[in-house]
């Protein structure tokens, strides 16, 4: 019989062992799917313009734009490759598809946690595996999402 996974109590948050995030993003022609252990960049900022009137002690704040993020995905595997070829090659010819999908974050049973909305991301950065006979790497080290923020 098998042991589940232990919960570790982290800031009154449990952590559990053997996460994953899942990764679907889909554009016209292209999809970018996998499993990483790692992602960062699900932010969302905001820039105001502030705007002092005479008389008044206090500043009015007008929106003015969002700050683009950067989506990293990080060591895992992509489903796809063939798509991810398909993005890097349009960006060569200097096209690029916006993506839009979901990140989903799931426990070592596959039951998800937490889920986050993309869109509008456009590849940024691939970095690969270095190669190395000795040791076992994963197919992918790092993806680069520029975006406008999470949902």
């Amino acid at each position: 019989m098998t042991k589940p996974p232990s919960k570790e109590v982290y800031c009154g948050m449990a952590y559990l062992s053997g996460a994953y995030f899942e990764v679907m993003l889909i554009g016209t022609g292209a999809v970018l799917e996998g499993k990483f252990t790692s992602v960062s960049g699900l932010d969302m900022e905001v820039e105001y313009e502030i705007f002092n009137e005479g008389g008044l002690n206090y500043p009015r704040f007008f929106f003015k734009q969002n700050k683009p993020q950067v989506l990293v995905l990080e060591q895992g595997t992509v489903t796809s490759v063939d798509s991810v070829s398909l993005l890097m090659n349009m960006c060569n010819l200097g096209m690029s598809i916006p993506l839009a999908g979901t990140v989903i974050l799931k426990d070592s049973f596959g039951t998800p946690q937490r889920t986050w909305s993309i869109v509008g991301a456009y590849l940024q950065k691939y970095v690969g595996p270095s190669l190395d006979s000795n040791q076992a790497a994963l197919a992918v080290s790092r993806i680069e999402l520029i975006y406008n923020g999470c949902c």
